[in-house]
Formats: structure tokens, C-alpha cells, sequence
């Protein structure tokens, strides 16, 4: 059957082999293709930027966020707006000629960075020569792809970090060095291997940016119990990881009689100090992403997604789903900033007013806040409890959780899991077990959750404080293991930023990567101790050794 598109960028592609025909994300061929030519073209606007860089020329922070969005805007399951991926290709091209002009030797430019067009028939026309495919060596290939998606991560959090005015135009530079070096068919495989973990490298200072962003504005997290069940006023649900968005939207709530819950990967926006104040912040509702359709029905009122991890919705509560940022799907409002960076819920806000009571989906109480501030805060405690056997091994079970039922594997995992071990945990994975009965180790609970995605960062500067502390020369001397679950390209920088730290031995589940060329999957074996998963006791006997 011929390919209607091809993508392979998330964890659950077909057949672990690539979407050919619809993506199991629910992305359309049209949609592929243009999200493939928005890629394209911004490779080539990168091309141009880091000519004139090499010129001794300056790219406004303007352009650096636009390329930003760009990337984050094809992120899996973050933008289902064709209307918005034609607008973007013409704006990029726009963006792009006005600079190319400045550049003083264009011959040695790429052709992506010379491509222009004016009418959708000719974007339509080229975006069925710029995908994946298009690169013949399936090793050239997949180093490219494991480039492009690490960046895709690395501009998730480049956004957030933005939207709280923080930036890093070293970052943006070498984000734009190595897309335009993604066109480059002189650079051999080893180039592309070593461009790979500088990668991971820029990825440790985005996430150490986000990191500094977050708490520098709103505190660091604190442990803190989250409530999981439901009042009796309307409410609106927000979803996503921008906590900008967030504290907008509690401003805007404030007094209105309409209460605020957290959705997925916002749920650790509880943690901070300064969403605190906010008596009508009441709780959490619901799980990881992937179980939307059905909570969302439930929930009643209106959702407001701030980046990725949206599904397309189902009719009967697509109208009150909102979208912003980098998120769109067709046919929901989307909010838009303006040129103060404020935005307007006030819509959103008059639907709740209308709507009931979200229905109660479960009680009780979840915890967290575990991020290195408050982990290190601790670490007296930590130290003597692995010092004294009580804790026998960490377990960093980070990542992202997904619909297979493979990924039960993981809330197998760890309730088989012995009494003296800590699993460390970032990202909605964590929904396959915060909500078990672990446990604690004197006082320090069994799971130890950091907080979002982007917060592995956090877990990172956890293991080379213990290696300080127990003055070791590796990082993977310690007692910590790696099971990692991963989904989209979120997960990519972490895996690549870890890996520049010099961690060894993760295992990656609940498969490998389809853009992993046998070649390059044998590289990450053989340098890295890079592994599957297998059963759970295998695996535990594994670890434990």
C-alpha cells in the first residue's frame, strides 16, 4: 500500500515501525506532510541565522522564539490545526527571504534555505518531498531524526522558560546550528553521532533554564498533598505544563465562584509556593493524558489545554476544550496573547459559570513535591537511610505514560518492587503508581515525585549531588537504576541529556525507538548500555544484582 505520510517520531507509531496511512495520534496524511514542511522550512531559515551569525551578525530573541514555536508546534499531540501549519510555513518563508538578503554568500546555503513559495498549491506540491523518507540512509536517517526530536523536546522547554522571560540565546544558537546541520549530506555518521550528544549537552542547560525560570518565579516546590477528588462549584480544568498560563488563569478565577483543577502533567504545579495563595486552586482531576476523552466528558466543565499532550476531542465536549500556545485543534477557540503576553480567559470563565459541578472520578489525596531543592533539603536523611540499609536502590522511573497495555509493566513493576527501595519519578508516568499504597522508608515515602517532564532535570542534579555526597568518581556508581517509559520527543532531550551526563544502562520501554537504525541502535548498546525492557522479574533480578 503506498505511504499516505510517514511519521515514526512517538512511541507509539504503527507496528513499531512508522505511520503510513493516519497517525495513531490522530494526525491526518495533510496534516503529516505540512507538519513535515514546516520542519523543512525552518531548517533552512536555521541555515540562514546561523550564516549570519557566522558573520558576526545578531538574531533577535523574536526570530530564536519563532523557530521555538515551530518546533514545538509539531510536537506529537500538540497542534491538530491544518489552517495553522500553512500560516506558519508562509510566515517562516517571510521571516526567512528578509533575512537571506543579509546573508553575503547564499551558494553555500541549502536548498531549504533558498525555497520559497507564495500560493498552498506549491506548499502542498513540496511537502510531499521533505519528510523522513527523503534521507536514503537509514543511519544518516535516524541520527537525524534523534537530532530533530531532542530539539523538538529542547524547544518545549526554550517556550516555557520564554514565556517567563527567561532565555538563553547560546541555547537558541547551536538549537539553529544543528537543524540547518540535519540538510548537510557532507557530515558523516561519527559528526552526526557527536552532534547527537551535544545535544543531550544544550539539553541540560535548556532544562537547567526552565528549572531556574520556574523557581525563580514561583518558588521551589515544597512536599505537598494534592486533593484528587471534587467540590461542588463549577470548575475549569487545565492541562499541559505552562505555569504561566496557569497563574493567568487563577488571577482571572479569582472571586468568580469558578475552582481550578490540574489535569496530568500541570498536576505538579501544586507543588510551588506561590499557586498556594489561591484558595480556589482546589486539587487534581484525573490521570495522564491518554484517559482525556473519558475524564474530560466527566469533568463538565470547560478544558483549557496549554501545550501538548491534547487528543483530538470527541463532539460531545469539543466545545468547551480551549486551546493555546502551541496548541490548536480545528474548531476550538484558541486564546492568543498579546503584545504584553496577557491573555483573556474571561470566554472560558462565562462557560464555567454555566456548567456543573465536576463529577467525582475518585477521593483522596496524592503527594509530591520532591524536586532537588526539597530531595536535597533532606539528604542528611537520605544518605543515612542508604548508608544504613534501609534504602537498598533508587529506581528513576521518569517519563511518559501512553495507551498500550504494555506500559502496565510499569505499575507491575513497581509494586514488585522490595520494601527498601525509592523510585524516583517525573512526567505522567508517574500515573501508573502514584496512587499505590507504597509506602514509606522512615518517613521518606517510597515514591518521590519531582514533577513534570521537564523536571528529570531535577532528578539528574539528585544523582550527582549523592555522588558528591558519597564521593565517587562515576555517576553510575551509585545505587540508582534507570527504567525510563517514554512517548514523545519530550523524553528524547532527557534520554540525550542523560546520556551526556554520563549515565549509563537505562533501559527504555515499553519499546525502542522506530527511528533507531539497527546501526545506531547498536552504537547506544555497545557506548551506553542502552536496553529494552523485559519481564518484570527478569528485569528487578536484573537491577538488583
Amino acid at each position: 500500500m503506498e505511504n499516505k505520510m510517514f511519521c515514526y517520531q512517538c512511541q507509539e507509531t504503527a507496528g513499531c515501525t512508522g505511520c503510513t496511512q493516519f497517525g495513531v495520534c490522530g494526525k491526518t496524511p495533510d496534516l503529516s506532510r505540512m507538519q513535515d514542511l514546516l520542519v523543512y522550512v525552518t531548517k533552512g531559515l536555521s541555515a540562514v541565522t546561523t550564516a549570519l551569525r557566522a558573520q558576526g551578525e545578531e538574531i533577535s530573541a523574536n526570530v530564536n522564539h519563532y523557530i521555538t514555536i515551530n518546533l514545538f508546534s509539531t510536537i506529537t499531540n500538540a497542534n491538530f490545526d491544518d489552517e495553522v501549519f500553512y500560516k506558519r510555513v508562509f510566515e517562516t518563508l517571510a521571516l526567512k527571504n528578509g533575512l537571506l538578503n543579509k546573508v553575503a554568500d547564499t551558494s553555500k546555503l541549502p536548498e531549504a534555505a533558498l525555497w520559497t513559495a507564495t500560493t498552498r498549491d506549491e506548499l502542498d506540491q513540496k511537502s510531499s518531498t521533505v519528510g523522513v523518507l527523503t534521507t536514503e540512509n537509514e543511519d544518516v536517517r535516524s541520527l537525524r531524526e534523534l537530532i530533530v526530536y531532542g530539539l523538538k523536546g529542547l524547544a518545549a522547554y526554550m517556550k516555557h522558560a520564554n514565556e517567563l522571560s527567561y532565555d538563553n540565546a547560546d541555547v537558541s544558537a547551536f538549537m539553529q546550528k544543528a537543524l540547518a546541520a540535519t540538510l548537510d549530506d557532507t557530515l558523516s555518521v561519527n559528526d552526526l553521532i557527536a552532534l547527537t550528544l551535544e545535544t543531550g549537552k544544550t539539553g541540560v542547560d535548556g532544562m537547567a533554564l526552565l528549572d531556574a525560570a520556574n523557581t525563580g518565579t514561583y518558588g521551589n516546590p515544597e512536599i505537598t498533598k494534592v486533593n484528587i477528588g471534587v467540590g461542588n462549584r463549577p470548575g475549569i480544568l487545565i492541562s499541559g505544563h505552562d505555569l504561566k498560563d496557569l497563574e493567568q488563569l487563577l488571577e482571572q478565577t479569582e472571586g468568580t465562584g469558578v475552582d481550578v483543577y490540574t489535569h496530568s502533567e500541570m498536576l505538579p504545579a501544586h507543588y510551588y509556593p506561590s499557586f498556594k495563595k489561591y484558595s480556589h486552586f482546589v486539587g487534581n482531576y484525573g490521570n495522564a493524558w491518554w484517559k482525556q476523552k473519558e475524564e474530560f466528558e466527566s469533568f463538565n466543565g470547560p478544558i483549557l489545554m496549554t501545550t501538548n499532550c491534547v487528543v483530538p476531542p470527541a463532539a460531545s465536549y469539543k466545545n468547551r476544550l480551549f486551546t493555546t500556545g502551541a496548541t490548536g485543534i480545528t474548531g476550538c477557540v484558541h486564546i492568543e496573547r498579546d503584545e504584553n503576553g496577557h491573555k483573556d480567559f474571561s470566554q472560558i470563565i462565562e462557560l464555567a459559570k454555566t456548567c456543573e459541578a465536576p463529577k467525582e472520578i475518585e477521593k483522596g489525596e496524592i503527594i509530591g513535591g520532591f524536586a532537588h531543592n526539597q530531595v536535597l533539603a533532606l539528604a542528611d536523611k537520605v544518605v543515612d537511610a542508604v548508608k544504613s540499609g534501609a534504602i537498598r536502590k533508587f529506581f528513576v522511573m521518569a517519563g511518559c505514560d501512553g495507551r498500550q497495555k504494555a506500559r502496565n509493566y510499569y505499575t507491575d513493576f513497581a509494586k514488585a518492587l522490595p520494601q527498601d527501595t525509592v523510585i524516583l519519578t517525573a512526567g505522567c508516568a508517574k500515573y501508573k503508581y502514584n496512587k499505590l499504597e507504597l509506602g514509606d522508608i522512615g518517613g521518606i515515602p517510597r515514591v518521590l515525585d519531582a514533577g513534570q517532564c521537564n523536571d528529570s532535570y531535577s532528578l539528574a542534579l539528585i544523582a550527582l549531588k549523592l555522588k558528591e555526597v558519597f564521593e565517587l568518581q562515576d555517576i553510575n556508581e551509585l545505587p540508582i537504576a534507570f527504567n525510563i517509559a517514554w512517548y514523545e520527543q519530550k523524553a528524547v532531550i532527557v534520554l540525550l541529556s542523560l546520556l551526556y551526563l554520563g549515565v549509563k544502562n537505562i533501559h527504555l520501554g515499553p519499546t525502542l525507538p522506530a527511528f533507531l537504525s539497527p546501526n545506531v541502535a547498536k552504537v547506544l548498546v555497545e557506548n551506553f548500555g542502552i536496553a529494552g525492557i523485559g519481564t518484570v522479574e527478569d528485569d528487578i533480578k536484573l537491577f538488583l544484582e
